[in-house]
C-alpha cells in the first residue's frame, strides 16, 4: 500500500502506518513533484483542511481507494467525485468533541463574566470592577442546536453548572436526550426560550444561514450566541446588526465565512469574542484525531471495514465481520447473473431474507450491483462504493426488499432479480459454513452449487442422456468436473423456464483457458442443450 500524507500529522499518527510491513508512507516534505504526481499510484490520501481534493486532483489518482480527513468537515473534498470513482471518504467525528465542548463552555463563561475585558483593563493598569458586573450560568436556559457527540458533551458539562438545557435535533432519539438531561423542543422554541444558544450542526442546505434576521427577531432579548461549528450557519451582518441594537446581548465566534478572517462586521464590537478556529486545537484532540483516522484508513485497506464514511454507511469491526461473507457472496451472485437478462437491464431488485435483513445492507447491495456490472462489461469501474451511483447514472432502478423472519431454509438468503423489457433473470444464494457462498436457485429452479471458481451454467431439455453427454464432452477436452449440480422445472417453481427444461451448474477445473472455451463451444452444438454460459468467479 502507498499512503500519501498531504499535510502534517502527529508522530503517533505516522507510527500507525509505519507499523504495517511493506507500506510506503509519503510525508508532506517528501512530496517533490506535486501532489497529483504522487497520487498516481497511491492507495490512500490523508488531508486536513488546506488541501483541496477536488475532481481534477482525483483524476490523477486512478488507484486511490480512500481519502481520510483529519477532522469533521469535508468541505475541501469533492465527495461526489470521490463516490463516482469508488473512493471512500472518511472523517473523524467525535475525536475532538471534548475539546470543542470545553471551549464552548469557556466562551459562555467568558461572555457571562466579561473575562477578556477584565483582563484587558487590568493590563492597562485599570481597576474597573464596577463595570464588570456579570451573571451566573446557574438557572439560565441553554439551547443546543445539534445533539451529536459535541452537543451532548456540552449538555453534560452545562448540567453541572445548573443550567436548564433544551435541544433541537430531528435525528436524535428522545431516550438519548433524556439520558443527558436535554428537553427536546422545536427549533422556534430554542430561539424563543434560550438565554444562551450554541450551534453544533454540520453545514447543509437546511442549516446554512440558520441564524438570520428572521430567526433573530423571535429570540429572547439579551440572548448570547456561541458558534464553534461552521461560520456559514450565521448570517454575519444580521448578527452584527442585532448586537449593535442590543437585541442580542453578545456572541462568541470561533468560525467564520472566510478564514483566515480579514474583514468582519464584528470588529470593534466589545461584546463579541473572536477566536481563530481553535475549538478542536488541543494537544489531546489533535493526537486523538490523527490516531483515529490512521486506524480507520488502515482497517479499510487491510480488512475492508468502513468507519465514519461520509459517502457510505459506516460499520463497526464486529458488524463488518458478520456481513463480510454476504458482501462477497452478493458480488459473486451478481457476477453469476450478469449477461443473463434477454434484453437491456432496466431494474434490479434485491431481496434480503433472514438475519441479514435486520442489519446494514448497503455494502451487500453495492457488491451485488458491482458484480452485475463487472460480469457484464469486464472493464466496469463499478465497485462496492460507487455501484449504486453508477446504476442511477445509467438509468437502472434499484429496489430493495427486506423480510427478517422466514420459515425453514437457510438462515439468510439474498435474491437478485434482473428485469428487462424482454424478460427477467433471477438467482438466490446464501453462505454456508461461515464463508462458503452457495447458489440456491436460478430462474426459480432449486439448484445448489458453489459460487466460486469456474462455472458452466447450462440450460437443457429434460431428456435422457444430457448429463452423460456433458461429462463426455468436458472429458474429451481434458476439463475436469469439480462439482455437478442439477435442477429441473416444475409447475410451482419457474415462470421463465418452461416445463420439460432443466438446469445444470458445473464447476470445472481449468488448466488451460482454451480447453474450457472449446468445451463450451462443443456443448452448444448438442441438440438437447438450449444455452451455455461460462462464468469465472475466482477463488475464495
Amino acid at each position: 500500500m502507498k499512503i500519501v500524507l498531504a499535510e502534517k500529522v502527529s508522530p503517533a499518527t505516522l507510527a500507525v502506518f509505519q507499523q504495517e510491513p511493506g507500506w510506503q508512507i509519503v510525508t508532506p516534505d517528501q512530496i517533490k513533484n506535486g501532489l497529483a504526481a504522487e497520487l498516481a499510484d497511491a492507495d490512500a490520501l490523508v488531508v486536513r483542511s488546506a488541501v483541496q481534493a477536488d475532481a481534477k486532483l482525483l483524476e490523477s489518482a486512478p488507484r486511490l481507494r480512500v481519502i481520510g480527513r483529519a477532522g469533521v468537515g469535508v468541505d475541501n473534498i469533492n465527495t461526489d467525485a470521490a463516490t463516482h470513482r469508488g473512493i471512500v471518504v472518511m472523517n473523524t467525528p467525535g475525536a475532538n468533541a471534548v475539546a470543542v465542548a470545553e471551549l464552548t463552555l469557556g466562551l459562555m463563561i467568558s461572555l457571562a463574566r466579561s473575562i477578556p475585558r477584565a483582563n484587558a483593563t487590568m493590563h492597562q493598569a485599570k481597576w474597573d470592577k464596577k463595570t464588570l458586573q456579570g451573571q451566573e450560568l446557574r438557572g439560565k436556559t441553554l439551547g443546543i442546536v445539534g445533539l451529536g457527540r459535541i452537543g451532548l458533551e456540552v449538555a453534560r458539562r452545562a448540567a453541572s453548572f445548573g443550567m436548564e438545557i433544551i435541544g433541537y435535533d430531528p435525528f436524535v432519539a428522545p431516550v438519548i436526550a433524556r439520558e443527558n438531561n436535554v428537553t427536546l423542543v422545536p427549533i422556534d422554541e430554542i430561539f424563543k426560550a434560550s438565554d444562551y444558544l450554541t450551534l453544533h450542526v454540520g453545514l447543509t442546505t437546511q442549516t446554512e444561514g440558520l441564524i438570520n434576521a428572521t430567526s433573530i427577531k423571535i429570540m429572547k432579548k439579551g440572548i448570547r450566541i456561541i458558534n464553534c461549528a461552521r461560520g456559514e450557519l450565521i448570517v454575519e451582518q444580521a448578527l452584527a446588526d442585532a448586537i449593535k441594537s442590543g437585541h442580542v446581548g453578545g456572541a462568541a465566534l470561533d468560525v467564520f465565512h472566510q478564514e483566515p478572517l480579514k474583514e468582519s462586521p464584528f470588529y470593534n464590537l466589545d461584546n463579541v469574542l473572536l477566536s481563530p478556529h481553535i475549538a478542536g486545537a488541543t494537544d489531546e484532540a489533535q493526537e486523538a484525531i490523527g490516531i483515529q483516522l490512521a486506524m480507520q484508513v488502515r482497517d479499510y485497506l487491510k480488512l475492508g471495514v468502513v468507519q465514519n464514511a461520509v459517502n457510505l454507511p459506516s460499520l463497526s469491526h464486529e458488524e463488518y465481520k458478520e456481513i463480510a461473507p454476504y458482501i462477497e457472496m452478493a458480488e459473486r451472485l451478481g457476477q453469476f447473473l450478469a449477461h443473463a437478462t434477454p434484453g437491456n437491464l432496466e431494474n434490479i431488485k434485491i431481496s434480503y431474507t433472514g438475519r441479514i435483513a435486520s442489519g446494514k445492507t448497503d455494502l451487500i447491495r453495492n457488491a451485488a450491483i458491482a458484480g452485475i456490472f463487472s460480469g457484464a462489461d469486464g472493464g466496469s469501474t463499478a465497485n462496492r462504493i460507487n455501484a449504486a451511483a453508477i446504476a442511477a447514472e445509467r438509468g437502472i432502478r434499484i429496489q430493495e426488499d427486506k423480510k427478517e423472519f422466514t420459515i425453514g431454509g437457510a438462515g439468510s438468503v439474498l435474491k437478485i432479480v434482473l428485469h428487462s423489457s424482454q424478460g427477467d433473470a433471477s438467482a438466490s444464494a446464501t453462505v454456508l459454513h461461515g464463508n462458503s457462498p452457495r447458489l440456491l436457485s436460478y430462474d426459480g429452479i432449486d439448484i445448489e452449487a458453489p459460487l466460486h471458481g469456474t462455472l458452466v451454467a447450462i440450460r437443457n431439455h429434460d431428456v435422457p442422456g444430457v448429463v452423460g453427454r456433458i461429462g463426455t464432452i468436458l472429458g474429451e477436452h481434458s476439463v475436469n468436473i469439480a462439482n455437478f449440480a442439477l435442477g429441473r422445472a416444475n409447475s410451482t417453481q419457474s415462470h421463465r423456464v418452461p416445463q420439460g427444461q432443466a438446469l445444470a451448474v458445473v464447476q470445472i477445473d481449468v488448466s488451460k483457458a482454451a480447453s474450457a472455451t472449446a468445451a463450451v463451444e462443443a456443448l452448444r452444438k448438442v441438440e438437447a442443450i438450449a444455452s451455455v454460459r461460462l462464468i469465472e468467479l475466482g477463488k475464495l
